[in-house]
C-alpha cells in the first residue's frame, strides 16, 4: 500500500492538505435540482469533492426491511426502508448531469457503489477513486470488485472492530489495491462526541500504514475539527440545503455556512499543525527584541572595576546579552567606563 494517494489531482496522506468530502449523500431527496445545488455549496464552502450514493433499492434491501432508529425518527414510520430508498435513488441520467457539472465547477465527483453493477456504471462516469460504506466493511465481493479497478478505495469503518478492518484491508489488498483509504467512523445518525474514540484514527495507521481519516456523524463542527487536529488526511461530512427537509439524513448533516465554516477550520487547522520542530516564527524573533530581557548596568561602572552581581539589573529590550549569561560575566573586569542603563557587550569586558 502507498503511503499517500491520489485521488483527481489532489494528493492525500501525511504531510498533505486535508482532503474533505462534503457528504450529500441522498439528501437530494431524489431531485436532480437539489443535488446540483448541493453541489454549488460544497463548492461555495471550499470542498475538494462532493459525495453522493449509487444503488438500486431493490438489489440493496429486502421487502421487509427494517429501518434503523434514526430513520424511523426522520421518515414517515408508514413507509418501509424500500420505499424509502427508492425515492432516493438518482437516475443515470442524473448521475451523467452531476458528473458533467462537477467538472465545470471544479469539485470532484465521488458516488458510493452498493453493488457490482453501479461501481460499474460508475466506472464509465469516470470517477477517479470509490468509496466503500461503513454497511459494505464485511461485503467482501465488492471490495474486491472495486479492488480491482485499479483506482483508489476509500473504505469506511463504523460498526467494525480493528480484527474486521484488517480483514478488509486484506481483501482489498489480495485483489490489487495499492491505493487505500480508511476512515474511522461510528455508524450513528447522530454521533454523541463520547462515542467517537478519536485515538482510534493512530490505532489504525499504525496498524496498516495507509492514509486515515475520519468519517463524521456528530452534530456540529468540534469533534470533525478535532480529527484533522490530530492527524486526519481526509474529512468527510454530510450537508443538506436545509436540516428541517423530510429524509433521513438532513437532521445530522449540516447547513451551508456551518460547512463553509467547518472547511475554513480545516484549513486554519493545517496551517496551525507546522513540521514539529520547536523553533520560534519569523514574527517571535521581532517579538523576542521587545519581550525578553537583557543584561544591563544598574549603575555607572568604572573602568577596570570587576564586575558584581549588584552591578548589573536584568530589562528590557532583549537586544542585548540574555540573562542566561550572567554567570559568565560575573568576576570579568570592566575595559571601559559604562553608563547606568547601558546594555552589556562582551567587547566591553576582559
Amino acid at each position: 500500500m502507498n503511503h499517500n494517494v491520489r485521488i483527481g489531482n489532489s494528493l492525500v496522506g501525511p504531510g498533505q492538505s486535508v482532503f474533505v468530502i462534503a457528504e450529500a449523500g441522498v439528501n437530494h431527496n431524489g431531485e436532480l435540482s437539489v443535488a446540483k445545488q448541493l453541489i454549488d455549496v460544497a463548492v461555495a464552502a471550499g470542498a475538494n469533492a462532493v459525495k453522493f450514493q449509487t444503488f438500486r433499492a431493490e438489489t440493496l434491501v429486502t421487502n421487509y426491511a427494517p429501518k434503523a432508529a434514526y430513520q424511523m425518527a426522520t421518515t414517515t414510520a408508514e413507509q418501509t426502508q424500500l420505499d424509502m430508498l427508492r425515492q432516493l435513488e438518482l437516475s443515470t441520467s442524473a448521475h451523467y448531469t452531476l458528473k458533467a457539472y462537477c467538472a465545470e465547477k471544479g469539485i470532484i465527483f465521488l458516488s458510493t457503489p452498493f453493488d457490482e453493477e453501479s461501481a460499474d456504471f460508475l466506472e464509465t462516469l469516470g470517477v477517479p477513486a470509490y468509496k466503500i460504506s461503513s454497511g459494505d466493511l464485511t461485503n467482501f465481493p465488492l471490495i474486491e470488485h472495486v479492488s480491482r479497478k485499479g483506482k483508489p478505495v476509500i473504505i469506511s469503518t463504523g460498526m467494525a472492530t480493528l480484527e474486521e478492518v484488517g480483514e478488509a484491508v486484506h481483501v482489498a489488498d489480495d485483489a490489487g489495491c495499492r491505493e487505500l483509504v480508511i476512515l474511522h467512523c461510528v455508524s450513528n445518525y447522530p454521533a454523541a462526541p463520547e462515542e467517537i474514540n478519536l485515538r482510534a484514527m493512530k490505532t489504525m495507521e499504525k496498524a496498516f500504514a495507509v492514509p486515515i481519516g475520519f468519517s463524521d456523524h456528530t452534530e456540529g463542527t468540534s469533534v470533525c475539527l478535532a480529527a484533522v487536529a490530530r492527524g486526519a488526511a481526509v474529512v468527510e461530512k454530510h450537508f443538506t440545503l436545509d436540516k428541517t427537509l423530510p429524509g433521513p439524513d438532513h437532521r445530522a448533516s449540516l447547513e451551508p455556512k456551518e460547512l463553509e465554516s467547518l472547511i475554513k477550520g480545516i484549513r486554519e487547522i493545517e496551517l496551525s499543525l507546522g513540521d514539529g520542530r520547536k523553533l520560534p516564527s519569523p514574527t517571535e524573533l521581532e517579538t523576542a527584541k521587545v519581550a525578553r530581557r537583557s543584561i544591563v548596568a544598574a549603575k555607572d561602572i568604572l573602568a577596570g572595576t570587576v564586575l558584581q552581581s549588584e552591578s548589573i539589573v536584568l530589562k528590557r529590550p532583549g537586544t542585548g546579552l540574555p540573562p542566561s549569561k550572567i554567570k559568565s560575566l560575573l568576576g570579568r573586569r570592566v575595559r571601559e567606563d559604562i553608563a547606568a542603563g547601558t546594555l552589556i557587550e562582551l567587547d566591553m569586558l576582559d
